[in-house]
């Protein structure tokens, strides 16, 4: 059977924008196997190591996590709805999920959740699946009784994956407690205004904090993107040894 060269080109043309619209995985070598890290949308990321799977913040409806393994581990950040996203849970298989949430995402779950969820305030730690996770502060600058981001409702983690250390910030800004941070290998850092900070905020706080690896995510704000390319030269005309990625937070579906 002669296949025509442009029922070829249209094939080729399909397939290539289906590919172009998957975000960039990276995957990174730890004392125990593989830990592969896939951008999602927007705050939302799912890290796979061995045969478990966590998903951070999961948003944005069924079909950006349709071909994926169902979590072990769901991580929430806030209460906001690209963080607490119950549309985008439903469609998931959460059967045998163990959700680690502040109190403010536990008070806003559904009850058939209950028998799965870990609390975690600011300061504790949990192990889990091998893994241990640590919450930490996110909140908004000043500390105001009107803040988005008010410091003790939110978390952000700090996962510890075999040998690997890695940081998601959550909404905050460039806080204290990001400053001190130590032995980071791989960062997650918000940058959207009026919501979190901008991008000279948040490259202070990475020089100062120095992790192997920075990701600038959750960039979109109500002006639009943050200028993360920019962000990039901030850090890396300080400090070259940090290696920003820049990835596609903002697929289109």
């Amino acid at each position: 059977m002669k296949i025509s060269s442009s029922f070829i080109a249209i094939i080729i043309f399909i397939s290539g924008n289906i590919f172009a619209q998957q975000p960039a995985f990276d995957e990174f070598k730890t004392s125990k196997g593989t830990l592969i890290i896939q951008p999602v949308l927007h705050g939302s990321l799912i890290l796979t190591h061995n045969s478990k799977t966590i998903f951070v913040d999961p948003y944005g409806g069924s079909n950006l996590y349709k071909n994926q393994k169902s979590p072990d581990i769901i991580l929430i950040t806030d209460i906001h709805g690209d963080h607490l996203d119950q549309k985008t849970l439903d469609s998931i298989n959460t059967s045998n999920s163990i959700f680690i949430v502040p109190q403010a995402v536990a008070d806003k779950l559904p009850e058939k959740y209950a028998s799965q969820i870990v609390v975690l305030k600011n300061g504790q730690g949990v192990h889990r699946m091998d893994y241990f996770i640590q919450a930490i502060p996110m909140y908004n600058l000043p500390e105001v009784v009107d803040s988005k981001h008010p410091k003790g409702r939110g978390n952000g983690y700090i996962l510890t994956i075999e040998n690997k250390r890695i940081y998601i910030s959550g909404d905050t800004e460039d806080i204290e407690e990001m400053r001190r941070l130590q032995n980071i290998d791989v960062a997650f850092v918000c940058m959207n205004l009026p919501y979190t900070m901008d991008i000279n905020q948040a490259a202070s706080a990475v020089l100062q904090f120095k992790p192997a690896i920075v990701y600038p995510y959750h960039f979109r704000g109500s002006e639009g993107f943050s200028d993360v390319a920019e962000f990039k030269k901030l850090v890396n005309s300080k400090n070259k040894a940090i290696d920003v990625r820049l990835r596609d937070w903002y697929p289109k579906n």
